[in-house]
């Protein structure tokens, strides 16, 4: 199964750009969300008031909002005003961090149980690290995680 905004349910609800909110408390730092893309291009901003900002935003409308950061010539995240490696367990933790509070979410948890055991894919990501900031793999191997142990619950 695809994973796109385009696609029909479930897989339009577990895209990057669909509205679930959530919130990411990491290392004395709260950051509500509104999408998983909002939290996602938060990380492009420094100032933590900003990643506020547009980690509120959802769909086209956050990822417009960090397309006005050039994060790639330095490899450079932030999370609350501190900086962070893309290539780096770090940021692998946030991203692990920001997936548990998504899976919060009853609608986003109730649309990955209906993919049952399908094997989920998210061929428009990109797969080079250096070049955005959640690869493919990066992405799906944490659905499959989270949908796993929806499934081996009783």
């Amino acid at each position: 199964m695809d994973i796109g905004s385009k696609h029909g349910w479930p897989a339009s609800t577990l895209s990057n750009f669909a509205p679930h909110p959530f919130t990411v408390t990491w290392h004395d730092f709260t950051l509500p969300c509104n999408s998983m893309e909002g939290f996602l291009q938060s990380l492009k901003f420094k100032n933590p008031e900003m990643q506020k900002h547009v980690a509120s935003l959802v769909g086209l409308t956050a990822k417009k909002k960090g397309r006005e950061k050039n994060w790639r010539s330095t490899q450079t995240l932030w999370w609350g005003g501190i900086a962070i490696e893309r290539d780096s367990g770090f940021y692998q933790d946030l991203l692990d961090a920001a997936f548990e509070a998504l899976f919060t979410n009853e609608k986003f948890k109730s649309a990955l149980q209906a993919t049952g055991n399908a094997v989920l894919t998210h061929h428009i990501g990109k797969t080079n690290l250096r070049e955005t900031v959640l690869t493919q793999k990066e992405f799906v191997s944490r659905l499959h995680k989270l949908r796993s142990r929806i499934l081996e619950s009783p």
